[in-house]
């Protein structure tokens, strides 16, 4: 309390000369109609910049929830999707079917890269959370990556835009299929290998998964044609893709999970070693 006081006394003068600066402008403002409006106009401005502020502060977040609550709702709805086409399949249009192949489970990627030759990607997701290795990861805009590496909760795996992985793929409009590859230059290409140079295409052909792997379901956009050529003597096409996803601006995903892939993949080891 002394220190207060004493602190008062030495600044007793600073603080006079405040409280008369102060009683001034009330006066000033108070009495004389041009500096009031001056002074009104200048405090709406200042207090409409902080309301702008704090309101696209809040905004910012809410749309970040708004986002995942749209990606969930994304998930229920691709999941919803599979069992209508399963019963289908089935000739039932009993939708209470719990036994479809795959399942939908939305994450936000928290680290990613694309100036790598061998690129990857982390999701906010992990084994608490039902992740496991060998899951797809799509975007809103189609294929995205692989789960490799799983955590309680967190995940990762290489992207597109990585050499070492292939995605099985097809032309939408004939079912050719081969492989999606990334050959490491741009990040907004890949090349369609193993297309006989006998089929028919054209620039703008749409390139999904084939669904022969135990990774995707058929149908999930890749990209389409850029262009094509066919070297003379060779049996297959050189073909160029314009991926669906742009690698730069990846957010929301979703991580498909085959309930199924243990039992596929041990059928097709059998097969392989007959």
């Amino acid at each position: 309390m002394r220190s207060l006081l004493q602190f008062l006394a030495r600044n007793s003068f600073l603080f006079l000369f405040l409280a008369l600066e102060v009683v001034s402008m009330t006066l000033i403002v108070n009495y004389n109609n041009f500096q009031r409006v001056k002074f009104l106009n200048s405090s709406n401005r200042i207090s409409a910049s902080i309301y702008k502020t704090t309101d696209d502060f809040t905004a910012y977040f809410k749309l970040r929830k708004e986002n995942e609550e749209l990606a969930n709702e994304n998930a229920k709805l691709r999941t919803k999707l599979q069992k209508l086409q399963v019963a289908e399949i089935f000739g039932s249009i009993d939708t209470t079917r719990k036994d479809t192949t795959y399942q939908f489970i939305p994450a936000r990627v928290i680290n990613n890269s694309t100036n790598k030759q061998y690129n990857y990607l982390t999701i906010d997701k992990g084994a608490l959370d039902g992740i496991e290795p060998d899951m797809g990861i799509i975007g809103p805009k189609g294929v995205v990556g692989l789960v490799t590496n799983v955590t309680d909760h967190y995940s990762s795996g290489p992207s597109l835009l990585n050499k070492r992985w292939r995605v099985s793929a097809k032309i939408k409009k004939n079912a050719y299929f081969g492989s999606l590859s990334w050959d490491g230059t741009d990040y907004q290409y890949a090349q369609l290998n193993e297309i006989p140079f006998h089929v028919e295409l054209a620039k703008g052909d749409t390139i999904i998964t084939s669904g022969y792997s135990s990774i995707f379901p058929e149908g999930i956009l890749l990209g389409v044609i850029d262009d094509f050529n066919h070297n003379s003597g060779a049996n297959f096409y050189q073909i160029k893709i314009k991926l669906s996803s742009n690698f730069k601006t990846i957010s929301n995903v979703e991580l498909v999970k085959n309930k199924h892939i243990k039992e596929q993949e041990k059928l097709e080891i059998l097969n392989n070693n007959d």
